[in-house]
């Protein structure tokens, strides 16, 4: 393996990312403000602790990883990708629609690819539940809910909304296939006057399908789980389980008796599932992308959809009433 990456940022997630592509062989270099930070990385992993500009005028780097704040997201992409890299950032993939547009469009003007870092994409229960989606397992699809709760971190420079859910907003737009029509929040700001700490934001789709998305971080226990309700089946993803348990399937019939549904409830069943850790398998996959040898799942276009409802479902808590995604 080439040691062709470099990672921008070895802070709280940042430094998550610099172990895996180390221990995948393709680390090159690390980048932060904090300098002693990234020199502690670079001596415990022997790799260069470079600035980004030097980074991006490296011509062996190729791929850049951006675990940055978001503000800083597309003015650094695009820089990275006019020099001809390779460019994963985190989500969300930027602040607004024009800047995401600007990356995307960078990308396929310089010629190279453009991943987002939607996490649960990756990870390998979530890639079985699209699976059984897309065989029609569960039958055509009625309702999907994604609940994110937790006790802490509160952030003060972005709502529990972007913080949060743009894993399950991904999740959700990858298992329809579509983005929602009408998007509408309802929030709590409890411990911050300008910054939710609860939110719920509920989707309607053109296919009459229905769908919501609960964070917190002022919650007392850690929920991470995944309901999608289909008329021949439903299916549970819930990642607090022990691996055996995340994935339950349950074959529950409903049926017509004259003027009143009956309700006849199955067994569950755990499916199995192979473990692997789903952070080593995106940085795999953005290893494989720099090598040419895939698209991006979580490409920049994607990253724009999962933003458009994120932009919606703030729109929405400020106006206090639902918002059309057309508007946008």
């Amino acid at each position: 393996m080439k040691k062709n990456v470099a990672v921008i940022g070895c802070g709280h997630w940042g430094k998550n990312l610099v172990r895996n592509f180390a221990e995948l062989g393709a680390l090159a270099a690390v980048c932060d403000p904090n300098d002693q930070l990234a020199q502690s990385y670079a001596e415990k992993y022997n790799v260069g602790n470079l600035s980004f500009t030097a980074i991006i005028n490296d011509c062996s780097i190729e791929g850049v990883v951006l675990a940055v704040p978001a503000p800083l997201h597309a003015s650094m992409a695009i820089e990275a990708m006019n020099s001809g890299k390779h460019v994963y950032v985190e989500k969300p993939l930027a602040m607004n629609k024009v800047e995401a547009k600007g990356m995307i469009a960078a990308a396929k003007e310089n010629g190279v690819q453009l991943m987002v870092g939607h996490l649960l994409q990756y990870h390998p229960v979530f890639m079985t539940v699209r699976g059984l989606v897309e065989s029609d397992e569960l039958g055509s699809l009625d309702y999907i809910y994604s609940n994110r709760l937790s006790f802490g971190k509160v952030r003060s420079e972005e709502d529990v909304i972007w913080s949060f859910a743009p894993h399950d907003i991904s999740m959700i737009l990858s298992l329809t296939g579509q983005e929602p029509e009408l998007v509408r929040t309802e929030s709590s700001r409890i411990l911050q006057s300008d910054i939710a700490d609860i939110a719920t934001i509920h989707m309607e789709f053109a296919s009459a399908l229905k769908a919501h998305v609960s964070v917190s971080w002022l919650h007392p226990y850690k929920e991470q789980k995944l309901v999608v309700v289909g008329r021949d089946a439903m299916i549970v993803f819930d990642d607090t389980r022990t691996w055996s348990e995340k994935l339950a399937l349950y074959r529950h019939i409903v049926s017509s008796s004259g003027d009143f549904p009956g309700l006849e409830k199955a067994e569950v069943e755990y499916l199995e599932v192979a473990q692997s850790e789903p952070l080593r398998n995106e940085c795999q996959h953005f290893l494989d992308i720099v090598s040419g040898n895939v698209k991006p799942l979580t490409d920049g276009n994607e990253g724009l959809s999962v933003l458009k409802v994120l932009s919606a479902a703030s729109l929405s808590e400020s106006k206090n009433e639902a918002v059309r995604l057309s508007i946008l």
